[in-house]
């Protein structure tokens, strides 16, 4: 593994990653090598199996992070922060080891937790922390925590260091518990503090913006319990916590342990309320199977009324369910529990109806076997359902049967496009749609988007060409007051899909008339298109720039 320098350069590790880049390209063998040895995609392939890869920029920097020990490049990133800071303000370098190892609502940021970033820190750096007994209570060090008890039996009550938190708090909220060398030690140090008196229902307001650390959400509030079972889903600090007498029903942390079935089943046992907690609603969000067959069996209602009701167009579960395109196991299960097979949304649409129009056939199916009804639909539905399907020798069928069909399209019926568009494996029936003369800049989802900002927000470059190429363009709007172009950016910066192909979308942005980019004339990281400064992930800031330079 290389070794990173005590005075790192980030410029200079970015054309490290560059000068990769160049050489894959190239063909260069030692290149293809390194691809070969570190990046896993590359693992195991032959040369040319890897240089049929087609890898970017970003291949090039993960390779590269990894190189040096990192899983990512945006970890390799904050470790250059963290220790250029250290050198330069170290009370700096100490929040950023922070902000690595909580989440920016305990920390003051909109960050997520890097937990392996904190861990390296601390390895290169092992007095960064000094001997502040806050500070060890993120990391597990039980010396320290028996030291200040020993001095001040009553410290365990009190919030302090430079997160202002209690020390519970700081234990069960710490990443660090998701990694096996840190585990023991923070659940050790947990017992320790509940031993000692600490209060297991002690909560401090969220830091999240447009909160701050400076000044807290006075409504928002995170509990220990929160941090153990809903953000680090660790099953034992949760029993700790409960053993104690903390409360499962704090608003919070049954909704977000949803994806570790064994701290939501801790919960429920320790009387955790279903109702009120919209928890029926994520887990089907989630696709978490085994969580929703816990939550009915405890209580959860499967007819229970959304939030916003009566004006949610998805107000009961099993019509949330379809939404989410989940299976039939998922509707079986919701059924089996009491679900109305029979609930129309607002517009009278009932389930089944409503199955088909989302492609689930199977879903329909079993629906029509509860109900003991499988009516004829009418054109316009045959036509949804077709599309919907991918089913494109039928749709035209019914569309030449009935040229008006179109026309005949409610505005809710309209908004399936946008609506598949979300959906990953949908692009075959977004793409028939479209064909057959769909309003291509009608909005939907739950960001009110077009289907073009819902494929670039995915990472979807196929689908994204397909819609520019009939037509979709970068100005479409969407909720969030913003274009195709603040969808680009978001989405580069957070990569909210695992697979997801920004560069791909911005090439084909580009190629249907996205404006020329130009580097900030401030000197930041951002760029401006059309006039308006933005901030998007390396490897799209330097395809959209280098684009402007082409001749």
């Amino acid at each position: 593994m290389k070794r990173i320098p005590a005075r790192p350069d980030l410029g200079h590790l970015k054309k490290q990653a560059k000068e990769l880049l160049a050489g894959y390209r190239g063909g260069d063998l030692a290149a293809l090598a390194r691809f070969r040895e570190s990046l896993p995609v590359a693992a195991d392939k032959d040369d040319a199996a890897i240089a049929a890869l087609g890898l970017r920029l970003h291949g090039a920097q993960s390779c590269l992070a990894r190189e040096y020990g990192f899983v990512s490049w945006v970890d390799l990133q904050g470790f250059v922060l963290a220790r250029i800071a250290q050198a330069n303000d170290p009370a700096r370098a100490v929040m950023l080891w922070l902000r690595a190892a909580y989440a920016g609502e305990i920390s003051g940021g909109n960050n997520l937790a890097r937990p392996a970033l904190a861990a390296r820190l601390l390895e290169e750096s092992p007095g960064l922390l000094g001997d502040d007994p806050y500070l060890a209570c993120a990391v597990g060090d039980e010396d320290l925590l028996r030291q200040a008890i020993a001095r001040d039996p009553e410290w365990v009550l009190r919030a302090g260091g430079p997160l202002l938190l209690p020390p519970l708090n700081a234990v069960a909220h710490s990443s660090l518990v998701q990694l096996p060398a840190f585990r023991e030690r923070l659940r050790a140090c947990a017992k320790l503090l509940l031993d000692a008196g600490a209060d297991p229902n002690r909560a401090i307001g969220s830091r999240w913006p447009p909160a701050s650390l400076a000044a807290p959400s006075e409504t928002d509030r995170l509990s220990a319990l929160y941090g153990a079972a809903g953000q680090n889903r660790d099953v034992e600090i949760t029993q700790l916590l409960l053993d104690a007498g903390a409360d499962p029903n704090d608003g919070e942390s049954l909704y977000h342990s949803l994806e570790e079935p064994a701290c939501t089943r801790l919960l429920l046992k320790a009387g955790a309320r279903v109702e009120g907690t919209n928890a029926l609603y994520r887990v089907l969000d989630l696709d978490r199977l085994e969580s929703l067959q816990l939550l009915l069996a405890h209580g959860g209602d499967p007819n229970e009324a959304a939030p916003g009701e009566p004006t949610s167009d998805w107000g009961r579960p099993l019509l949330w369910a379809i939404r989410r395109r989940r299976s039939a196991a998922h509707i079986e299960a919701l059924l089996d529990a009491g679900a109305d097979a029979t609930v129309r949304t607002p517009e009278g649409i009932d389930a089944h109806t409503l199955a088909l129009r989302f492609g689930l056939t199977d879903v329909a199916r079993v629906i029509a076997q509860r109900t003991g009804g499988n009516a004829q639909l009418p054109p316009d539905e045959q036509f949804i359902a077709a599309c919907a399907r991918g089913d494109e020798p039928a749709a035209r069928r019914i569309q030449a049967e009935h040229p008006q069909v179109l026309a005949m399209l409610s505005p809710t019926q309209l908004r399936l496009l946008p609506e598949l568009a979300a959906q990953p494996g949908c692009g075959e029936a977004v793409q028939l749609m479209v064909e057959l003369g769909w309003p291509i800049a009608t909005t939907g989802g739950d960001w009110e988007a077009s289907a073009l900002n819902q494929a670039v927000f995915r990472g979807d470059a196929a689908l994204t060409r397909f819609l520019l190429s009939h037509g979709a363009t970068w100005t479409e709007r969407h909720g969030f007051g913003d274009d195709v172009s603040g969808s680009l950016s978001w989405a580069s910066l957070n990569q909210p899909t695992k697979d997801g192909d920004w560069v791909g979308c911005a090439e084909a942005l580009v190629a249907h008339g996205f404006p020329t980019a130009l580097p900030d004339p401030g000197g930041s990281d951002g760029v401006l298109v059309g006039g308006r400064l933005g901030r998007f992930s390396d490897e799209v800031t330097d395809f959209l720039l280098g684009a402007s330079r082409a001749p």
